[in-house]
């Protein structure tokens, strides 16, 4: 049975800072894409954001800043509780061109050849309005003088990661429940692909993340994946007792579901090995401190 609650906290990441700053981007997407001429004023700007992301961060995101390219940005985003993206990582990488912040700051998915999500395309396209990259009016689209990095984030994780992402769509062909329903099937099992990607290849400084989050998570993600095989509707919980309608589009979201679970019952195992050594590596690092 899937636990209530499931892809809501992060009580094991303590240790895993919200925030950072690190050195090392060759791994990201924009680092070949050169700052331009800048101003103090948007190196100001930039600062100015780096402050507000480390103050208000929620605790399901995490960010990682360059100290040698301030125009650059990775975050982290833990899929909400009741969609489903929940317990899973979505990693974004951001740029801040010269022009910021009169245009917005230039978003990449890490989306692993997948398309999970309407505004969240295989080539790492990312549609917001607030990116003017979507449909949207006034207070919807980038401002220069109210719009921030820490409300593109928190956008992203509240309005694309949501649970009826169908409905994203720009034209819907059908606004039938049945069809959003298949949507999220499908959304479910790209996203548990995307785990076994990130469980393969973490992105650089979140690699600590990667391990922690997926260990603390693997029951709630394996029962998940047993409970909707079963017929439990995705994203739902106990308390919500939803089933589908057995058809031929569950035998095949069955099938699939089925497979995916397989592959991340032997990662996840690969990667509880992997948690245990990194908690005794921090154990003994703490243990010298102590004693010296």
């Amino acid at each position: 049975m899937v636990k209530e609650g499931h892809g809501s906290g992060n009580e094991d990441h303590k240790s895993f800072n919200q925030f950072d700053v690190v050195q090392d981007y060759s791994d990201h997407h924009y680092a070949k894409t050169s700052p331009g001429k800048t101003t103090k004023d948007w190196a100001k700007t930039i600062q100015n954001e780096w402050k507000l992301l480390q103050r208000d961060l929620p605790e399901s995101i995490y960010v990682r800043v360059y100290e040698d390219r301030i125009d650059l940005i990775r975050a982290a985003i833990v899929g909400p509780a009741g969609t489903p993206y929940h317990d899973g990582l979505f990693f974004f990488d951001v740029c801040f061109p010269p022009e910021y912040p009169r245009c917005p700051p230039k978003v990449h998915f890490h989306s692993s050849g997948l398309r999970l999500n309407p505004n969240l395309y295989e080539s790492g396209k990312v549609c917001l309005s607030l990116l003017n990259t979507w449909l949207g009016s006034g207070s919807e689209k980038w401002g220069k003088s109210n719009s921030t990095m820490l409300q593109v984030l928190v956008s992203i994780q509240g309005l694309v990661l949501n649970d009826k992402p169908y409905f994203n769509e720009p034209v819907i062909f059908s606004s039938k429940e049945k069809h959003s329903l298949g949507y999220n099937q499908t959304a479910f099992v790209l996203t548990c692909k995307l785990m076994l990607y990130l469980l393969h290849k973490p992105p650089k400084h979140f690699e600590t993340l990667i391990v922690c989050h997926f260990h603390e998570r693997e029951r709630a993600i394996l029962e998940a994946c047993r409970a909707y095989a079963s017929g439990m509707v995705v994203g739902s919980s106990v308390m919500d007792g939803r089933t589908y309608l057995r058809n031929k589009c569950f035998a095949g979201f069955k099938k699939s579901l089925d497979a995916q679970t397989e592959l991340l019952a032997k990662e996840l195992s690969a990667n509880r090995l992997h948690a245990l050594q990194l908690k005794r590596e921090v154990d003994a690092a703490d243990k010298t401190m102590s004693t010296s």
